[in-house]
């Protein structure tokens, strides 16, 4: 299994290693579902050297490590489409082909490694909790993606997989790269209702590297066995009453209910049990009712309920593939589908409250600051109680005048403009639309400029928009947004302080913005927080930081240079356990390849309260406090 493992990890590094200037032939939207792909597989090198360690050798193990290594050779196959020359112009019902034909691709690509990753055989392998984390969030990203394809039953890709699979399995077949398009065969024996179908299995083949002498007698074979599938599936059992006349149907008052048929497990809500008429996707790739899991987010609730799972983002993206097969089954059996509803808690209602909004979003450019403040008040509300607000008042034009009023003289108006794009953000979908708006600049000048509590809100918006990847390189190239960052930290009030900490540290994950923060001023406020003895948020918060920034060796030394190290000593004597795991490991950061930090802790005394961190603190500490302890020991012996 060993050569299969290093096969996975090579293909993860050649994947990661993509960038913008290798797909510079290709055009939109390959070129970005490339991208995306790459972003994602480049998550997966932690747990392949996981596996590797585990050197498990059941035969699960073995079948699952095969099963992701074809997963990664058909995204290796797909990128490769983007880094091939572009194909001739051609008009746009071709070009209206060509990007259906890649969507199915990048579709089939994505379920096969979700479907891998959800496959994965934890008794086989020892997974951390660190990389199993990075498992899920790239599980529920590739879900995510699946979804902005369209609705393409997932079941035809496990169908034609298992084809394929069993295919290669018993003939094998050479791998065999993309020329760059799907290759048009002719099939004269096909029907034209199978003619989508027979596309499908054509592109999933290629993709698969299935050799080109063998894509049309495979074709072939994955459709009859799709059609045979699709009609024992459908297939249903005659008895008495199917031979009734038409007098004696049913009448629709006699619709069966979801009650009274024994109802698949997928299609309930976990929340209210029930079957769900408008299902939506959470960050931990959990599917619920929309009405319920809004108003479990709307009470302030930040994790998954049936995994507990802390949410990345509050984001609810529609299952309409779960939906459309929970409407087949309706009415397979007979049963009233059900209707979408909107959440109930919702201060809108679509139809009649969408003209509000819009009358509501024309207030904001009014001539009458009375009128704009209002109607910035009342948005900031309706943008803080739903999802569905939020995605309404984005497509009303919300966004850009609110990014105006950011400017106003009104300390009011202005407050509430950018505590509802704060709201406004939550929804993923509406980052980017602030950030195109253009609110970056004036949300920072709110940050220096504002009340205080416009600040504290400029700081969780700037926390909120730089989630995304792209933002946080945006941000921090800004003039004066780190510095108003590291302004509020100082000076701002308690809710201030914690909003600009979690904004820098969002920020310092990008290895650039860390010279910006520490060449802004960050160590001064940070070492106060640390000898803040009667706020354990305070010291958890500066620690935090300084583990991202000690990363960096430029970093790395102001914090040497600013005094940390006898403060961060003493939090191994007397802090939280918590505290005292992140100061062991900045401690050991700093004192990596630098004999001068690391006498310096052993002149403070460090040895002791080490001993006793590597005896009674969590697995992290522990490794931290002994591995401190290794190299005391041997500046001592030399």
């Amino acid at each position: 299994m060993a050569t299969a493992e290093a096969a996975a990890a090579e293909i993860v590094r050649e994947i990661a290693a993509v960038g913008a200037a290798d797909l510079a032939a290709a055009a939109d939207p390959l070129r970005a579902d490339c991208l995306r792909l790459a972003r994602k597989v480049s998550l997966l090198p932690h747990l392949l050297a996981e596996v590797a360690e585990a050197d498990a050798g059941e035969p699960e193990a073995v079948a699952w490590v095969a099963d992701l290594l074809r997963a990664l050779q058909a995204a290796r196959r797909f990128v490769a489409l983007g880094r091939a020359p572009a194909p001739p112009a051609t008009g746009d019902a071709d070009q209206d082909v060509i990007d259906k034909n890649i969507a199915i691709q990048f579709k089939y690509v994505t379920w096969q490694l979700q479907a891998a990753l959800t496959n994965l055989p934890h008794s086989c392998f020892q997974i951390s909790d660190e990389v199993q984390e990075e498992v899920d969030l790239v599980r529920g990203q590739l879900k995510r993606e699946m979804e902005k394809k369209g609705a393409l039953d997932v079941n035809i890709f496990s169908k034609i997989h298992d084809i394929l699979v069993h295919h290669v399995d018993t003939f094998g077949s050479q791998p065999q790269e993309p020329d760059g398009q799907a290759e048009t065969l002719q099939m004269e024996n096909f029907s034209s209702g199978q003619l989508e179908l027979q596309n499908v299995a054509l592109l999933v083949s290629e993709i698969s590297g299935i050799a080109k002498s063998d894509i049309k007698k495979i074709t072939s074979e994955l459709i009859e066995g799709l059609e045979n599938t699709i009609v024992i599936d459908s297939a249903k059992p005659i008895n008495v009453d199917s031979q009734k006349s038409d007098d004696a149907k049913s009448s629709p008052d006699e619709v069966k209910k979801p009650e009274s048929v024994a109802m698949p497990e997928d299609f309930r809500c976990p929340i209210s049990l029930e079957l769900m008429r408008d299902p939506v996707i959470v960050s931990t790739g959990q599917t619920y009712e929309r009405a319920f899991i809004q108003r479990w987010i709307d009470c302030g609730n930040r994790t998954c309920p049936k995994t507990q799972q802390k949410l990345q983002n509050l984001t609810l993206t529609p299952n309409f593939v779960l939906r459309s097969l929970i409407l087949q089954w309706c009415e397979e059996k007979g049963i009233e589908p059900p209707t979408r509803s909107k959440y109930e808690g919702s201060s809108v209602e679509v139809g009649e409250d969408r003209l509000a909004i819009e009358a509501l979003v024309r207030n904001l450019s009014c001539s009458s600051l009375d009128e704009r403040k209002s109607a910035a008040a009342e948005i900031r509300s309706l943008a803080k109680k739903s999802t569905d607000n939020r995605m309404l008042l984005a497509e009303s034009g919300a966004i850009p005048a609110l990014v105006k009023l950011l400017s106003s003289k009104d300390p009011k108006t202005q407050e509430h403009a950018v505590t509802s794009l704060l709201n406004l953000s939550i929804y993923d979908q509406n980052k980017e639309l602030i950030v195109v708006g253009g609110a970056i600049v004036p949300i920072i000048q709110v940050l220096r400029m504002g009340s205080m509590e416009a600040r504290e809100n400029a700081a969780a918006a700037i926390f909120s928009l730089s989630l995304i990847d792209d933002n946080k390189i945006m941000i921090g190239s800004t003039p004066g947004a780190i510095e108003a960052l590291v302004e509020l930290l100082q000076s701002g009030s308690s809710r201030g302080r914690k909003d600009a900490a979690t904004a820098l540290f969002n920020l310092c994950i990008y290895q650039a913005n860390k010279v910006r923060a520490v060449r802004a001023g960050i160590l001064s406020p940070l070492v106060q927080m640390l000898q803040d003895s009667s706020s354990n948020g305070a010291t958890d918060e500066a620690l935090t930081i300084l583990s991202v920034l000690v990363g960096h060796h430029e970093c790395k030394t102001a914090i040497a240079k600013a005094h940390t190290i006898p403060f961060l000593i003493d939090l191994l004597r007397s802090s939280q356990a918590r505290n005292k795991e992140n100061a062991a490991a900045i401690l050991l950061a700093l004192c990596k390849k630098d004999a001068q930090n690391l006498a310096c802790i052993g002149r403070l005394g460090a040895q002791i309260p080490l001993t006793e961190l590597s005896k009674t603190g969590s697995d992290r500490a522990k490794r931290k406090a002994t591995s401190l302890l290794e190299h005391l020991s041997k500046l001592q012996v030399l």
